[in-house]
Order: structure tokens, then C-alpha cells, then sequence
């Protein structure tokens, strides 16, 4: 009997990592920057930050996942999604402070390295990369038998962006009287999924590939549209407008995302309609939710909030239009303490 043990034999797949590299390398270099002095496959990466760009640069860095939106990747076999999802989480919180974002990089850890279903993986974590204008620079792929379930993996990501210290943007200087601009989102984006699976494939018993006339495709490809990228946007509008504040509309909803920009004298009245994606309707039909619940948990068609002066909001919302994004005007900055009122 021939019991001679392996790395091979024990779970880990050396040979499928190196075919994973080699079908994930083109994808990668798509995504490089003139600053990338490295390939992938070196032991970290080199960027070279062109600091002549900047009176005072300062980086601004974010880090994130995707979370139980994975659990519907699995169920469905569609891994090319999430890997945008994960840029998007990171790369707009880096946005709203008015950074450009300049490289990322992630971390995926899998059962079983399939290089089929990783590059995959990766081939979305490139394409939000692409779109947000940040290159993928590096990252780690982790076999890992028995930690995780049979086809199952977790990503996480990470990326770092520059901006000049004087053009930050925090909303400090936010007043009673300015306008409250929203950017649409591409339905749920990444945030509520637990509440999400709960009311469609728990209470409702609804099935991911039955298709859904009212969302105009299946329910599993509606939970699995990825998270719209804002950046290049965000930085159009900077460079055109005065943007006193902005906010990336994630897990916390209106109600405590929100305030996390607003001063202390200052709160928000949000009055004006604006299109809400079906899908929303649909799970807080299904489910039984409160309106202030959904508000809550999720963004409700509003990816991104930005604050401007008044008499700023049409030439924004124009710029918006012109790239290709729906926005509206949503209500104005009151005084307050911080509250967030929605009267709809």
C-alpha cells in the first residue's frame, strides 16, 4: 500500500494555482497604469506615484468585501459579478472624498482551486478595475480544504487612491439651503443580501431562475447585477462643479450614511421622487417590510448622494446624463442634528 503523502493529495493544488496565474495574467495587465513597474506573480506590487502632480497628495485607502451576495454565485454558477462588486465597494468609498483611485489589490480564498471558475472571478475584479480607472497591481489566491464549503470561496479587496489635501472633500462646509443630488444605482447593489435571501428564497420559496416579468430577466441575474463604479464620474464632476459633500448609499441605507457627512446644525429633507428599481417593490412585497426598514437597509435606486451649493444641481445632473447615469434631485440641506427626513 502506498500511503505517501503531498500537497496534492492533501488539498492543495500547486500545478491548478500556476494555470490559475496564467489565464488570469492577460486580464490583469489590461487593468495597468503607466505607473506599474511590476507583472503579476512578483512578490508585491511597485507603483510609481507621480507626485508632481500634487501641491500636498494624501492617500486615501479602502477596504471591503461583497459579502452573503456570494451565496448567490454559488447557487447560480455566475462568478464573472461579484468580482466588479468587490472594486465598486472599495473604489467608491475612496471616491466620495473626492480621490482617484490608483491601484488595487485582492484576496480570494477557495476550497478547491478551479482555475476555470477563478478566472472568472478575476475577470470581474479586472473589469471594476478598468471602470474605475485603478489597476490590479496584485493579490493572493488561497487554497484552503476544508475551511470552506465545497465550491464556496470569500474575496476581499483593497485599494489606495490620492488626493490633493485641499480638495478633499468631507462636507464641512455643508449649509442650510444646499440641494441633495442622487446618482442611480443598478438595483441592490451589494448590501441587505442576508435580508434579501430571507425574503425570496426562505419566506417566498421563489426560485433564482425563474424569470420575472416585472424585473425583465430571472431573479437571479436581478440579485446578481453588479454594483455601479462612480469614480470616473465623480471626478468629472469634481473638476466642474462645487461639490460640498458625498456619500456612497451602502449597508445603512439613507438614515445612517448620510449623516456621517452632514455638521452638527445641519440635516436633510428628501421630498423629491425619483425611479425606484422593481426589485424593490418586489422584496418589500414578499417580505413584509417596513418602508423605514428598506430605507434603512437598502439604497432604493440611489447609488450615490452628492451635496452642492443651490443653483448647482442642473448643471450637475446635466454632466450626469452626459456620462451615461440617471440622477434627480432629491430634496435640500436643512437645519438639524444630523436627522434624515423622507417624505415620498
Amino acid at each position: 500500500m502506498n500511503d505517501e503523502m503531498s500537497y496534492k493529495n492533501s488539498g492543495v493544488d500547486i500545478d491548478a494555482a500556476n494555470k490559475a496565474v496564467s489565464l488570469m495574467k492577460n486580464l490583469v495587465g489590461k487593468t495597468f497604469r503607466e505607473e506599474v513597474l511590476t507583472d503579476i506573480g512578483g512578490f508585491g506590487g511597485l507603483f510609481a506615484l507621480n507626485v508632481e502632480k500634487y501641491k500636498k497628495p494624501v492617500l486615501v485607502s479602502s477596504t471591503d468585501g461583497v459579502g452573503t451576495k456570494l451565496k448567490l454565485a454559488f447557487l447560480t454558477g455566475i462568478h464573472h459579478t461579484v468580482g466588479i462588486d468587490l472594486v465598486a465597494m472599495c473604489v467608491n468609498d475612496i471616491a466620495v472624498l473626492g480621490a482617484e483611485p490608483l491601484f488595487f489589490l485582492d484576496y480570494l480564498a477557495v476550497d478547491r482551486l478551479e482555475p476555470e471558475k477563478v478566472t472568472d472571478i478575476v475577470s470581474g475584479i479586472a473589469e471594476g478595475c478598468r471602470k474605475g480607472g485603478c489597476a490590479l497591481i496584485g493579490g493572493e489566491t488561497a487554497e484552503m480544504p476544508d475551511f470552506y464549503r465545497p465550491g464556496e470561496y470569500d474575496i476581499a479587496g483593497f485599494c489606495v487612491g490620492i488626493v490633493d489635501r485641499e480638495k478633499i472633500i468631507q462636507g464641512e462646509k455643508i449649509t442650510p439651503g444646499d440641494k441633495v443630488v442622487g446618482i442611480a444605482s443598478n438595483g441592490l447593489h451589494s448590501n441587505g443580501y442576508s435580508l434579501v435571501r430571507k425574503v425570496f428564497l426562505e419566506k417566498a420559496q421563489m426560485e433564482l431562475d425563474s424569470y420575472m416579468p416585472q424585473l425583465g430577466c430571472t431573479l437571479g441575474e436581478e440579485l446578481l447585477k453588479p454594483t455601479f463604479i462612480y469614480a470616473k464620474l465623480l471626478l468629472k464632476l469634481k473638476d466642474n462643479h462645487d461639490l460640498k459633500g458625498m456619500v456612497h448609499i451602502t449597508g445603512g441605507g439613507f438614515y445612517e450614511n448620510i449623516p456621517r457627512i452632514l455638521p452638527d446644525n445641519t440635516g436633510v429633507v428628501l421630498d423629491k421622487p425619483w425611479d425606484r428599481p422593481p426589485i424593490f417593490s418586489l422584496l418589500q412585497e414578499r417580505g413584509n417590510i417596513n418602508t423605514r426598514e428598506m430605507y434603512r437597509t437598502f439604497n432604493m435606486g440611489i447609488g450615490m448622494v452628492i451635496i452642492v451649493p443651490p443653483g448647482e444641481e442642473e448643471g450637475l445632473l446635466k454632466i450626469i446624463s452626459q456620462e451615461g447615469f440617471k440622477g434627480w434631485l432629491l430634496g435640500e440641506v436643512v437645519e438639524g442634528k444630523g436627522q434624515v427626513e423622507i417624505n415620498l
